[in-house]
């Protein structure tokens, strides 16, 4: 804790990160009765303006709030779940996953447009190579192009006539209260999103603090971490970077956790799609123990279908 007693939260500074970790503060505020301060952390992710996947995929988000945890300049930081890397970083947990938001990727055009209605040779922006995929999939027309910045910045290629359309995640959308702006939504059974996608995750240091463990136990909420646990199980069983075309969508249905996971090629010609699904039963930590057994064996099959042969997945 802070020297007045205050819980420190770390978050980047860009708006949705404030958003986002603001909602968290307010929980965290709300449940421990602590007065809660907020810290902004600057990412290589943050100052750097090459492209995501030349910088090694959105790991680079996480790399210096994960420091400021471990040099005890904060005392939780929040991340947007895809954005971390699967490996477990040393010394750290990820101590809660609050009720995910919408998953969903949504797509914004001039005119309002829909994906199928933009002129043929349209140009459409997005730092996702899963997104390039999927776009050349249903549409090899299109121009497509790598884009960085926040999310009023990609917004204003669309409204200055430079693009015209992006795709973006429809949680951050909401977060910012900019979901007004979406021409469509892609639904998950035919556009699987990044794995984690929608979600936080509110990561501490592994020493147990007993006032901190009792506030995220309040705020985990258990379907949306079995979810993401399971999308997330898949990259790292492929031994993917976030950055991968990799596509993926759980869902828990009464005691039944469904996955459903697709690899690409990046022109978007071909891909490989596994689902499988599961009880889930126990303890929480059982449950998500059950749901990364079931995202690696998505990833087992779709490997021996010959996914490492058909993207680049590092």
């Amino acid at each position: 804790m802070s020297a007045t007693g205050a819980i420190r939260i770390g978050t980047r500074g860009s708006a949705l990160a404030l958003a986002q970790t603001g909602q968290v503060a307010d929980r965290v505020r709300k449940v421990s009765g602590r007065e809660v301060e907020i810290v902004r952390v600057t990412t290589e992710g943050d100052t750097s303006r090459a492209s995501l996947s030349s910088l090694g995929g959105t790991g680079v988000f996480a790399s210096a709030l994960r420091e400021s945890l471990l040099a005890e300049e904060c005392d939780l930081v929040v991340h947007s779940l895809k954005d971390l890397p699967t490996a477990a970083a040393p010394g750290l947990r990820i101590g809660a996953v609050p009720k995910r938001a919408d998953a969903r990727d949504a797509f914004i055009a001039r005119d309002g447009l829909t994906l199928e209605a933009l002129p043929e040779g349209a140009a459409v922006g997005t730092g996702s190579p899963r997104r390039v995929a999927q776009l050349r999939a249903r549409r090899p027309d299109l121009d497509v192009r790598d884009i960085r910045g926040n999310i009023d910045t990609r917004i204003g290629f669309v409204d200055s006539g430079e693009l015209d359309a992006i795709v973006l995640a429809a949680a951050g959308l909401g977060r910012l209260d900019r979901l007004e702006v979406v021409s469509e939504f892609f639904e998950l059974d035919e556009h699987p999103s990044a794995p984690g996608q929608g979600a936080l995750a509110i990561e501490g240091r592994a020493t147990s603090d007993p006032e901190l463990d009792r506030v995220l136990s309040t705020l985990d909420h258990g379907p949306s971490r079995q979810t993401s646990a399971a999308e997330r199980a898949v990259l790292a069983r492929l031994e993917a970077g976030c950055a991968a075309p990799v596509g993926a969508s759980a869902i828990v249905d009464s005691e039944l956790l469904l996955l459903t996971a697709t690899v690409y090629s990046i022109d978007g010609s071909q891909s490989l799609t596994a689902s499988h699904g599961l009880v889930l039963e126990g303890s929480p930590a059982e449950r998500e123990a059950l749901a990364v057994e079931l995202g690696s064996r998505a990833a087992d099959e779709l490997l021996k279908r010959g996914a490492a042969d058909l993207a680049p997945l590092r």
